[in-house]
């Protein structure tokens, strides 16, 4: 069922003007993903942000799981506050243990497969337009997953019902 467990990580994309660092959470249903931002500094507001998306658009009820590792940034009152609020289950990887959040971390491998290696941005925002591009436009919609049949996140979950 969705939004039962959703998993949450943050990365870096190198550009001219410095680094864009960016935090995603997807659905491990769909694997879609269900909330992002971009931002200058890697910090609370930036998985913040992400987090305030996820539930604009999912509107989880209490008990959906939400794992991340065990940054500090994820382990922040504010944000463990915001997962009690909202009636989330936190769960936090094994310090040490990039295979706990699998999810997330082969999620951000194709990413960088598909779009990040092959680009050399100038800007932070040339960056920030094509992994908008990337998410919304290619992998949450057309981007085809063999583990679920050899449709996208969202085909998978509007042949599921769940639109």
């Amino acid at each position: 069922m969705p939004n039962c467990a959703w998993v949450a990580d943050t990365t870096f994309i190198a550009t001219r003007a410095g680094f864009l660092y960016w935090a995603a959470m997807l659905d491990l249903y769909s694997r879609r993903v269900v909330g992002w931002a971009m931002g200058h500094q890697h910090t609370q507001q930036l998985v913040t942000r992400a987090l305030d998306m996820a539930i604009a658009q999912r509107g989880p009820r209490p008990g959906l799981i939400h794992h991340s590792d065990q940054g500090s940034r994820y382990a922040a009152g504010h944000y463990q506050q915001t997962l009690v609020q909202f009636g989330f289950v936190p769960s936090m990887s094994r310090k040490g243990n990039c295979y706990d959040n699998a999810c997330a971390e082969s999620f951000f491998s194709t990413l960088k497969n598909e779009l990040i290696h092959h680009c050399d941005f100038r800007t932070r925002e040339q960056a920030r337009s094509a992994i908008f591009d990337y998410i919304e436009l290619f992998y949450n919609r057309q981007r085809l997953d063999a583990s679920f049949g050899y449709v996208s996140p969202a085909q998978f979950e509007q042949s599921a019902g769940v639109a």
